[in-house]
């Protein structure tokens, strides 16, 4: 399922970056929300470890 704008996030600055989604749940209406964000690779972990 990964799309061709993951392969356009690699620089050649030599960070690289990643794209993530995560699913949360709407307190209003209940229904789920999709949150995307672009971080560097080297905090993947971190971010989802945090709620």
């Amino acid at each position: 399922m990964a799309k061709k704008v993951v392969a356009t996030l690699k620089t050649t600055t030599g960070k690289n970056y990643a794209k993530v989604i995560r699913t949360l749940r709407s307190e209003k209406t209940g229904a789920y929300v999709f949150k995307e964000e672009i971080i560097p690779s080297d905090n993947v972990k971190d971010y989802f470890a945090k709620k």
